[in-house]
């Protein structure tokens, strides 16, 4: 049975929503907040930081004039886990997301409040599925079923009974309608299971013969999934196996890279619709065919502010509310949200696409980083990790650079470093095996793609030459401390013109 009309009747009221936030962006946004500041007033850590009386975003940015950095919320959020009540957020979180990319830990813990579950995460995820029916009339997506590739609650925390710790996708998964059950695969079972060696092959056998009509998830781990599931059917394409495919709603990292090996493997018909969701919230999806640019959802419990690239370095950059961005600027996020965060850096870059509606693209992150693969690796996971090995084989690094090697047809991504020695290591290979495991070590997320070789292969090195990073800089016209290796890249440059000098 075709259940498409009836939820293309039941989710409409969410476009002309969205239609009808153009011009009132102030408005709409203040509304938020003021939902959210009377929440804070509840609070134990709004107590300690004498919010307890602000009514107005003037009061607001006045009493807390900086940024939340997670190093100074994660003794709360630890609080939190062990069952505290009412510290970010009024009550009990007995759910958290666990990511990586923080610079005092392996993995930081962010809370899934009730309120973020409803009025955030699903309430995006319908906002996607309706501008998709928008977009596309002759859609039949709930003809068949949603194939949704999730993770797992794997953590290395001591919990109390009922509190749940792991990927944002695997507190989803558990924590929704049973109603939705009936329309998607894999079981929640399958979903959560923990050890992909075992999850795969459980995924392909529980997706094959269905009439699955969308998949999400992130681009890099589903182009393996559809690949086994081809491999495992005799298939040319995905296609082939499920005909009725039509979209593949994708988030989490960019899906460039991925395009062409997509391309491989599905018919032209296919579809795609990209989704800014993060363990923190959902934040925007893209409402239009032609245009990438992703719609800001001004309504789904989140209050959206922005500093200049330029002044994200500074003691005291001026923090901006939505209304005020300039189109084509780009800006570093910070949000306030109903998951207990207050004015809390994402670390994610942003460009304005539109203001009116308020339209935004990625542009990249705040800092160093590698995130080709959901991996998330951060500068200080590689600094860590290089420090621990370099005193473990007795060697020593003048300078180094990484950047990721996509999938092929034929090969899984890795990562490849350029390392020049002051002092070699006897076996670059044991090096290259150390380093990997202590990578793993230091990052939760590089260690599940990691896990079982499935996804991500074993880093590679490539031995630099003596000085070969001088002479890169001197070609650039800025050796002599003007310019600083880049250490982490999400892209082959600077890397490969790195190469051409060694």
């Amino acid at each position: 049975m075709n259940f498409t009309p009836l939820a293309r009747f039941l989710l409409g009221r969410r476009v002309k929503e969205a239609l009808s936030w153009t011009g009132r962006t102030q408005e709409i946004q203040l509304g938020q907040l003021d939902f959210l500041l009377r929440n804070l007033r509840q609070t134990k850590w709004g107590a300690e930081k004498g919010l307890s009386e602000v009514r107005s975003y003037d009061d607001f940015r006045r009493l807390l004039p900086s940024v939340s950095a997670y190093a100074g919320l994660r003794p709360y959020v630890m609080r939190m886990i062990a069952g505290e009540k009412d510290v970010l957020w009024p009550g009990l979180t007995r759910n958290f997301a666990q990511s990586s990319g923080t610079s005092d830990g392996k993995s930081k813990y962010i809370p899934v409040t009730p309120a973020s579950f409803s009025r955030s995460h699903y309430k995006g995820g319908s906002s996607v599925i309706s501008h998709y029916l928008s977009l596309y009339p002759d859609s039949r997506i709930f003809a068949g079923k949603s194939f949704i590739l999730g993770g797992s609650f794997a953590n290395e925390l001591t919990l109390p009974p009922g509190v749940r710790v792991g990927d944002l996708s695997a507190n989803l998964i558990e924590n929704i309608n049973p109603l939705v059950n009936l329309t998607r695969v894999p079981s929640k079972r399958i979903a959560l299971l923990e050890d992909w060696a075992v999850k795969l092959p459980a995924l392909v056998s529980a997706a094959a013969d269905h009439d699955i009509t969308n998949i999400s998830g992130v681009p890099s781990w589903f182009l393996t999934v559809l690949k086994q599931i081809i491999k495992a059917k005799g298939a040319q394409t995905i296609h082939d196996v499920w005909p009725n495919l039509e979209v593949f709603f994708h988030g989490g990292i960019s899906m460039a890279p991925y395009r062409e090996q997509y391309s491989h493997i599905t018919d032209p018909k296919m579809r795609y619709l990209e989704c800014y969701n993060a363990s923190e919230g959902f934040f925007a999806v893209q409402n239009a065919i032609d245009n990438q640019a992703m719609l800001l959802l001004l309504d789904c419990g989140t209050f959206f502010e922005f500093i200049r690239t330029e002044e994200a370095d500074s003691d005291r950059p001026e923090i901006i509310p939505a209304w005020k961005v300039e189109e084509g600027e780009i800006y570093e996020l910070v949000i306030t949200s109903c998951n207990g965060l207050w004015r809390y850096p994402l670390g994610d870059t942003v460009r304005i696409e539109s203001v009116e509606p308020l339209k935004i693209t990625i542009a990249g992150r705040t800092k160093s980083y590698i995130n080709a693969f959901g991996e998330e690796l951060m500068v200080q996971n590689a600094e860590a990790a290089l420090t621990k090995v370099c005193k473990t084989l007795d060697c020593e690094i003048s300078n180094y650079t990484a950047a990721p090697v996509y999938a092929s047809d034929h090969s899984r991504g890795r990562h490849e470093w350029l390392i020049e020695f002051n002092r070699e290591p006897e076996s670059i290979d044991e090096f290259a095996r150390q380093l990997d495991l202590a990578l793993q070590q230091e990052n939760s997320d590089y260690e599940a793609k990691r896990s079982h070789g499935i996804f991500l292969d074993r880093l590679t090195i490539v031995k630099g030459r003596k000085g070969v990073f001088d002479k890169w800089l001197a070609a650039t016209g800025k050796l002599g401390g003007q310019r600083k290796v880049p250490r982490l890249s999400n892209s082959r440059h600077p890397i490969d013109e790195i190469l051409k000098f060694n």
